[in-house]
């Protein structure tokens, strides 16, 4: 694998159609050795952006490079980038196995190569069949055995769990993993934030073709979402009494628990075991990656639904 090209930089990118600005001014990074999810409702640029930096699409201003270069400077392209935007592209008339090998011819990479990736992907066994046959989920196998065929140090993908079963996504999940251990750069655009949260270390947050976040997963959620605990206790009325008169504001639930906003286990465990209220129950209550996106980019979409309540048909 080539590790002269372990970045990809997006300076001021702008991109216009017509009179519609589809990227604005963008400027991000993804580095080697850790996969970055990147976000944003529909409409927000993310595939445009993939798109020039693939040059499949050219900018209006800006620049948009891997490792310092940009993508049509490559002579192999594949050796660099792998690339996962469309598994419906593949042409459906080839098996699996010769289109890969005709990849593999057109960048320089050995024959061999590409019984290792078809393993990888775990489509060895339908190599011979014509991808026409193949569902959702087996084009999506064969994208991203294409995408790894040259050993890049780049990988761009998007929605690369699109039409897999559970074990499918679980080894996705691992594969994006163990791609950043070896020090590739990955980029991830995905809709399913739980999914994201499971494999992304960075987060590069998009709306209306801005940047709306740069940062760690952690951050992100703990930036958006306020802390809170959950807890049980046989003298509620009290400990609301008490944990008023210390700034907090406690909420009984309909299962006889209270929440606690802006509050951390420790704090109120001091205060419960210094009032000497008893704790049946304490509990941190974990805020998700959902959360915070959708606090985020709230207003951030090109269509959005209704907030009034959805009515059943009849």
């Amino acid at each position: 694998m080539t590790r002269d090209t372990t970045s990809i930089d997006v300076q001021e990118l702008t991109k216009e159609y017509g009179t519609t600005r589809a990227v604005d001014r963008l400027s991000f990074s993804v580095r080697p050795g850790q996969v970055t999810g990147f976000l944003g409702p529909n409409g927000a640029g993310k595939s445009t952006t993939m798109r020039i930096v693939l040059g499949l699409d050219r900018p209006t201003s800006g620049s948009a490079t891997i490792g310092g270069r940009r993508y049509a400077e490559f002579d192999e392209p594949l050796r660099q980038v792998g690339a996962l935007l469309d598994a419906q592209a593949a042409n459906g008339s080839r098996t699996a196995r010769n289109h890969l090998e005709a990849l593999a011819v057109s960048n320089r990479i050995p024959a061999g190569r590409v019984e290792e990736v078809l393993a990888d992907a775990g489509i060895a066994g339908v190599a011979d069949r014509r991808i026409k046959t193949f569902s959702l989920g087996m084009r999506q196998r064969l994208g991203i055995a294409a995408a790894l065929l040259g050993d890049p140090a780049v990988l761009i993908l998007d929605e690369p769990s699109n039409g897999l079963d559970p074990e499918g996504i679980i080894w996705i999940r691992k594969l994006m993993r163990r791609l950043a251990r070896e020090g590739r750069a990955v980029l991830v655009s995905s809709h399913l934030m739980n999914e994201t949260a499971s494999f992304a270390d960075h987060l590069v947050v998009l709306g209306r073709g801005r940047l709306l976040a740069d940062t760690t997963v952690r951050d992100f959620i703990d930036s958006r979402i306020q802390p809170r605990v959950r807890l049980r206790t046989t003298e509620g009325d009290r400990l609301r009494f008490v944990l008023l008169g210390k700034g907090f504001a406690p909420v009984r639930r309909e299962d006889g628990l209270w929440s606690v906003e802006g509050a951390r286990v420790e704090e109120i465990g001091h205060i419960a075991a210094h009032e000497g209220i008893p704790v049946l129950e304490l509990t941190h209550e974990e805020a998700t990656l959902e959360q915070a996106y959708l606090d985020l980019t709230a207003g951030e979409a090109e269509y959005q639904s209704s907030p009034t309540t959805v009515t059943q048909e009849a």
